[in-house]
């Protein structure tokens, strides 16, 4: 390689590893390291803006401030009410029933605001049954960072998914013929709070006491603050979702929908204003977590170096004779490396590379979908091994220390993290291999 793709790498390399260990602010370190790669001529300042997806950018913080006024509707605790009254004092089903949930709102909703929402309402529930705090935050955890790659709203991976392949909404359900992101990760999701219910809560109690207790004085008010506020704010939420399915109709951006959406809300809540109890707009933006969002701008524009460097395109060039003799094989390793890779790796930075790189072998030949989504679904399900690979349960975790009051040791976050990733990790595969790997390497 010459000196300027040398230089490239090294800088990204240096990058990730500062992200990794958090020597300092992980955004910080990503925005320096797209300044080192201006400074030193690898690209110029506006190469580099123009590697970021804005249109991704636009969808991420859209959908943010729409479920920052979701989580103020009163919406999560009444949820989390119905599944203390449907679990029955039952304490493993309820954490069932609130991973259930968790899962199913990180489909629409980034899991991190997903955690945030739905930590603070269980944690007088868990209380009120005498249940162990731990367990029960860290399953809402593992669950919510689970779904985000089934739709394309819940998380960045699927959004960058998108961004590299064209993916539209509809295509997370029923692709090529067959059964895509979001049945596959939900049958998953399925079985795998299924085994996790026989592994961990299948013994927790379902006593007369506490049924009674269900019966008697909730810990929260189960009843929506204001009704208005809740409708109008959920109808846009569901609305700008519908919008977004049907996309190719509309023939405009993704970002430029999402954006709309949260905008024709924010007027229709300042309209009704007067009439309805709703937080300030200022709340609700000092609520975004911009850290992340300089994140996600400069790890776009960091993969943007590696492409300029043609780095992506000599890995994939090194890669196309593996994965054109034996597809199988190839998607085999693919995901098997990446799942324990994103345990301690931030799985945002590696997905971005390798989508670029399977582009890129799709140029070669290689049939691109079935590595994509065993990237994506691999790069998901594995970033719930350890907290260095997900944020989302690096909030969960602090939860937990913050209400125990104490420090949550490694070897207690592995006995619920290794077998939740085990489970997931294998029966994902075993769909993506049977339904889409297979079939292509025919």
């Amino acid at each position: 390689m010459e000196m300027t793709a040398w230089l490239t790498l090294a800088i990204f390399l240096v990058t990730i590893v500062i992200v990794i260990t958090g020597i300092i602010d992980s955004s910080v370190a990503a925005l320096l390291g797209v300044l080192a790669m201006i400074w030193t001529g690898v690209m110029s300042e506006v190469e580099a803006f123009l590697s970021v997806d804005w249109n991704v950018m636009a969808i991420l913080v859209s959908i943010w401030v729409i479920a920052g006024y979701f989580g103020k509707t009163g919406v999560p605790e009444w949820l989390s009410i119905q599944a203390l009254r449907l679990s029955r004092g039952h304490s493993g089903l309820l954490v069932m029933i609130l991973s259930m949930m968790a899962g199913l709102l990180s489909v629409v909703v980034d899991n991190v605001v997903v955690i945030l929402m739905l930590a603070p309402v269980a944690l007088p529930i868990i209380s009120h049954l005498r249940l162990p705090l731990t367990p029960v935050i860290l399953m809402i955890g593992f669950s919510a960072n689970f779904m985000g790659t089934a739709l394309l709203l819940g998380d960045l991976p699927p959004q960058m998914l998108h961004s590299v392949s064209g993916a539209e909404f509809l295509d997370f359900i029923w692709q090529a013929g067959r059964p895509s992101s979001f049945p596959i990760l939900m049958v998953t999701f399925v079985v795998t709070l299924g085994a996790m219910y026989l592994y961990g809560f299948r013994t927790a109690s379902s006593s007369n006491q506490n049924e009674s207790k269900t019966a008697g004085q909730l810990p929260i008010d189960a009843q929506l603050p204001d009704r208005l506020f809740a409708f109008i704010v959920v109808g846009g939420f569901l609305a700008t979702i519908v919008a977004m399915a049907f996309r190719q109709v509309l023939g405009v951006k993704l970002g430029f929908i999402a954006l709309s959406g949260a905008l024709v809300l924010i007027l229709i809540l300042e309209i009704f204003g007067r009439r309805i109890q709703k937080p300030d707009f200022e709340e609700i933006l000092k609520e975004l977590d911009w850290r992340a969002i300089i994140f996600y701008i400069s790890l776009f524009a960091l993969v943007g170096g590696l492409e300029k460097a043609e780095l992506l395109g000599k890995l994939a060039a090194l890669l196309t004779p593996l994965f054109k003799e034996n597809l199988i094989l190839g998607a085999s390793l693919l995901y098997w490396v990446t799942v324990p890779i994103v345990g301690i790796v931030e799985h945002d930075a590696y997905i971005l590379t390798f989508l670029y790189t399977i582009r890129d072998l799709g140029q070669q030949g290689v049939e691109t979908w079935p590595l994509w989504w065993m990237l994506v679904w691999s790069g998901t399900l594995g970033s719930n091994l350890t907290v260095a690979g997900a944020p989302a349960l690096y909030v969960a975790l602090n939860i937990c220390e913050r209400e125990e009051k104490r420090k949550i040791s490694l070897r207690e976050f592995f006995i619920w993290s290794i077998p939740f990733t085990l489970v997931a990790s294998l029966i994902c595969y075993l769909l993506g291999m049977l339904i889409w790997v297979i079939p292509f390497a025919r």
